[in-house]
């Protein structure tokens, strides 16, 4: 399947053969946890045509995004509107009680050993 074909093809075919595709990969993925997949080739290339068809479809909606920019100009005002509201500064929480800190049993054996050797 070629990316020509696929830019030819409508959102809906697009959307319907990327469908069929990931049933097909499913269905490999099961073969091959399986042992029975025979051709293992056709992995790869169902792969890569769901890659081709998603990037055909990414292309398709970029373009008919561009194509409305007046929609997307007007929502950029309303949008810088609300960030300049500058909003009220939080009290700060009050000092809160530190947990202690849990220790390793390598940590403890070398405080005991210090302790030890501090009262020797």
């Amino acid at each position: 399947m070629g990316a020509e074909e696929l830019r030819m093809k409508t959102e809906d075919q697009l959307k319907g053969d990327l469908a069929n595709l990931k049933k097909e990969a499913f269905n490999l993925r099961f073969q091959q946890a399986n042992g029975q997949l025979e051709n293992t080739a056709r992995v790869r290339s169902v792969r890569r045509d769901i890659a081709r068809i998603r990037t055909v479809l990414g292309q398709k909606a970029a373009a008919t995004a561009g194509s409305a920019p007046k929609a997307a100009a007007e929502a950029k005002p309303a949008a810088k509107a609300k960030a300049k509201v500058k909003k009220a500064a939080k009290p700060k929480a009050e000092a809160k009680a530190k947990k202690p800190k849990t220790e390793t049993p390598k940590a403890k054996k070398a405080a005991a050993k210090k302790t030890a050797k501090a009262k020797a």
